[in-house]
């Protein structure tokens, strides 16, 4: 199948409500352009130098998304265009994000991420430090990022009863979050292999990749 096909086949299934992370990782600008003209405009990075470089060649309408672990000293280089960051996992990235909006006048979304996952590889925050970094002073000091939801990586597994309590876990932190910040309005959990699982338990934003572009060439 095209790619459009695989975008208009992935759409058809997805709630309206449900945003669409087109993941181009390791994909030529030609591959990108092909989901452009399908339509598609929200597209995810992991790699903060290979999405600038995009964003330099590619239509300044696309939205992009840093989905990737994001290292504080590399902020700079996509402070002028990122639409939303989703892996945060720390204060000092959240002072960064800021700092380097600040001098662009720009306020960037971001989502915090949670450890949900059982592999010990996946970052993120424990439900106790997303409670500390919440109630921190500092916190609101930082006027140029905006926290707009939360986000998590399920266990690379074919145990669907353990992927469906991870989301599950995460909905539930989500939830409980958004009654102190009622403006939370994004879950950002859900890939290739378990978006439709993700959506049953509440996701609001889906990251796909290879469902769209086929397998990924790390060549």
């Amino acid at each position: 199948m095209s790619i459009k096909e695989n975008l208009d086949q992935i759409r058809h299934a997805l709630p309206e409500n449900v945003v669409l992370v087109a993941v181009s990782k390791t994909k030529p600008i030609a591959t990108i352009l092909e989901a452009y003209e399908a339509g598609q405009r929200v597209f995810g990075e992991n790699k903060i130098q290979e999405m600038t470089a995009k964003w330099e060649a590619l239509p300044k309408d696309i939205i992009w998304h840093m989905i990737g672990h994001v290292q504080r000293n590399k902020v700079k280089y996509m402070a002028a265009y990122v639409a939303m960051i989703h892996g945060v996992d720390s204060l000092k990235l959240l002072k960064e994000i800021d700092k380097q909006a600040r001098k662009h006048q720009r306020v960037i979304d971001c989502l915090l991420q949670i450890h949900i996952a059982e592999e010990e590889t996946k970052f993120g925050l424990s439900e106790s430090e997303l409670e500390e970094l919440l109630h921190s002073e500092d916190l609101t000091e930082l006027e140029h990022v905006r926290i707009v939801g939360l986000m998590g990586m399920a266990t690379f597994t074919s145990d669907v009863g353990q992927v469906q309590k991870e989301f599950r876990y995460l909905k539930a932190i989500f939830g409980t979050v958004q009654k102190k910040i009622p403006e939370l309005s994004v879950l950002s959990m859900g890939m290739s292999g378990d978006y439709k699982l993700a959506i049953a338990e509440g996701s609001t934003m889906v990251r796909i990749g290879s469902s769209i572009f086929g397998a990924r060439n790390y060549l």
